[in-house]
């Protein structure tokens, strides 16, 4: 194998590109050098390489076009250019034109090849130079460059576009303001603020699951756009870790996330003897607490899907115990009523509960008496903080008596102590 074979063979295992890619740099680069040292004005110069013999052969390459009259087409066109900037509409694109360094009239084809038509490809063979000027060296260097590099973004923009919506393991490279740049091995992905968990540390080093959830081809490269807190997460870690799920035997049918705090799920089984919620909990919870680590401690509430909406309302409010679900289908609202114990339940910390089950159902949720509790909490709030204001008070006026009282105390013994003195001495 020759140096060159070897140079080749390294770049493209490096890149992670075809040999195809790296041969098309390297043809476009001696066709490049070619034209700077020893090419004319109207040719279109194209080289083969052949790398295992180490040569290459350079061609003018032209297509057949119909014979034109160019002088005819040059005064057409400065009459329609004339009546353009009189202001009248005028067709400039439907002009014919004619390129000569890449287009060649049929009747001078004829001339190189008499059996030529329209549409075919002239390859006039040129003259190898036995060596190229510095300049022109140095003008393939930067065309092999350039192009390696293009060759790189495409293999990376189109991998990555295939894994689009897909868990990927990425290591945190490093901060830059808010956002957080993530190190996947080909290249790298940006993680901005409103896909972070809120309570997470980023620290450099530090190996996460992420979800990809945009590749872009921008003019700079590639931009892929990673996620901690897309719904969508949940999904793919349950796939990971729920084989029934993969296999497509059980189906998550709805998400609701407020990532870092808690989520619901929706699943349903395609199966008669196969449990949903038992498949996604797994044995002894081992399936579902592997995602919540991976989540931070996450609280995960799974529940079984169900065409019958009143059902599917009542799974979504657990792990409170519903007693009735009212519809109103041109509201798309549901009116829900739990025992008094379960109304607290229901609701959940700061109404967190029913406010992830109208996310995972996509209806407006009333619980009766949800009101009324809130009412009565806000006005327990009111009570104690009148106590506290009272029990203020009550702890400063006692704060004065025993402040004053050791002072009228020393007043006495000091007025009893002075008439001693005085009886002692005779003075009364």
């Amino acid at each position: 194998m020759s140096e060159i074979q070897e140079a080749i063979q390294q770049i493209c295992e490096e890149k992670n590109i075809s040999i195809e890619s790296v041969l098309e740099t390297i043809e476009a680069a001696l066709a490049a050098a070619y034209r700077k040292d020893f090419g004319q004005k109207n040719q279109n110069i194209k080289v083969n390489y052949d790398l295992d013999a180490n040569t290459m052969e350079v061609f003018d390459v032209k297509t057949v076009v119909e014979d034109l009259d160019l002088e005819a087409l040059e005064a057409q066109r400065e009459e329609l250019e004339a009546k353009k900037e009189a202001g009248e509409a005028v067709d400039l694109e439907g002009l014919k034109r004619f390129n000569p360094k890449t287009e060649m009239m049929l009747a001078e084809a004829k001339e190189i090849e008499p059996q030529a038509e329209i549409g075919q490809e002239i390859k006039t063979k040129l003259e190898v130079p036995s060596e190229f000027g510095r300049m022109a060296a140095q003008t393939a260097k930067q065309v092999i460059i350039q192009r390696l590099r293009e060759a790189e973004r495409d293999v990376i923009y189109s991998d990555f576009k295939e894994r689009e919506g897909q868990l990927i393991t990425g290591t945190v490279q490093r901060r830059e303001g808010r956002n957080v740049l993530v190190d996947l091995g080909q290249t790298m992905a940006l993680m901005t603020p409103d896909e972070q968990i809120y309570f997470e540390r980023y620290e450099s080093g530090q190996r996460l699951k992420f979800l990809l959830v945009s590749v872009s081809l921008t003019p700079k490269g590639p931009e892929l756009i990673v996620s901690r807190t897309h719904p969508n997460m949940l999904r793919e870690l349950f796939k990971t870790e729920v084989p029934e799920i993969e296999a497509g035997t059980v189906e998550i049918k709805a998400v609701a996330r407020e990532a870092g705090s808690r989520s619901k799920i929706a699943v349903i089984s395609h199966q008669d003897n196969i449990d949903p919620v038992g498949s996604c909990v797994g044995q002894r919870g081992t399936r579902v607490q592997t995602v919540i680590s991976e989540l931070g401690g996450e609280k995960i509430d799974i529940m079984e899907w169900s065409e019958d909406l009143q059902r599917f309302i009542a799974n979504a409010l657990s792990p409170a115990k519903v007693e009735s679900v009212k519809l109103d289908e041109k509201k798309k609202s549901a009116l829900v009523k739990v025992k008094p114990e379960q109304l607290s339940l229901a609701i959940g910390r700061d109404g967190q509960n029913v406010r992830l089950a109208a996310k995972l159902t996509e209806w407006k949720i009333d619980i009766e008496g949800a009101e009324e509790l809130l009412n009565t909490d806000n006005t327990d709030k009111t009570d104690n903080t009148d106590n506290t204001e009272d029990k203020k008070e009550e702890k400063k006026t006692d704060k004065k008596e025993k402040a004053a009282k050791p002072v009228k105390e020393k007043s006495k013994e000091s007025k009893s102590k002075k008439l001693k003195d005085i009886k002692e001495n005779n003075q009364i």
